[in-house]
């Protein structure tokens, strides 16, 4: 379980987050919807440590993470906006570098983890390809397979579907909610509404850094006019 208090955070005197808390359970997916700027993004960077916080908590499962320095956390796993693969190594090699290197695997026990999350994900044939020789969905993939590489109990996606098309959009998705179900704690940020009909989540919709409204998709699919602030984000987008 994700337990997020009172985050906040500033740039200068802007004001990114403003005092966010939200509780994310295992095996449940939480959708930070919102238009850019708005924070999204910096709190995932925050939950992996790749922005400090001003203030406020965080615990995974009951231990409480550091948000005082850039210190590395492998209880959290990010999967980027653009991916962030290692163009110059194979698609195996973007997965075992990570393994030898920050968890001290030997080259045998990274090649076994990466070859059962490339035959899960559908790229054994791919192994010994370079990134530049793969699709969008498969440079997806291989994002999804290298975070979980390292055994996270909770799992940032930041814009999982920006720029892809619909049909992609929905295997992402797809991929996103079998992720929760195998026990995951995830967090979603986009501004792309149409996950909203592809996910079982909790919806929280930020603004100005803040939480405004939140609700469950299902719920808000059944009864939008009982959430006028996500549902008129939705119909703007």
């Amino acid at each position: 379980m994700l337990i997020i208090k009172n985050l906040c955070k500033k740039f200068n005197s802007a004001v990114i987050l403003d005092s966010v808390s939200l509780r994310v359970e295992r095996g449940e997916v939480a959708l930070l919807l919102g238009k850019s700027g708005v924070g999204k993004s910096t709190l995932l960077r925050i939950l992996n440590s790749l922005d400090k916080a001003d203030s406020g908590l965080v615990t995974v499962d009951g231990k409480m993470l550091d948000l005082s320095a850039n210190q590395s956390n492998l209880t959290i796993g990010m999967i980027f906006q653009q991916w962030n693969l290692f163009d110059h190594l194979t698609v195996e090699q973007n997965i075992t570098l990570p393994l030898e290197k920050v968890l001290q695997k030997s080259k045998i026990e990274a090649h076994a983890i990466a070859h059962k999350l490339l035959v899960q994900y559908g790229l054994e044939t791919k192994a010994d390809d370079s990134i530049m020789q793969l699709s969008g969905g498969q440079k997806q993939r291989l994002a999804i397979a290298r975070a979980l590489a390292l055994n996270p109990k909770v799992l940032c996606a930041d814009e999982p579907t920006s720029a892809l098309d619909p049909l992609l959009t929905h295997f992402v998705a797809e991929n996103i909610q079998q992720l929760a179900q195998e026990g995951l704690t995830v967090l979603v940020a986009s501004h792309d509404t149409a996950l909203i009909s592809q996910l079982n989540c909790t919806i929280y919709l930020m603004e100005a850094g803040k939480i405004v409204e939140t609700a469950k998709s299902e719920a808000f699919r059944a009864h939008k006019e009982q959430y006028p602030l996500i549902h008129k984000f939705v119909g703007n987008h």
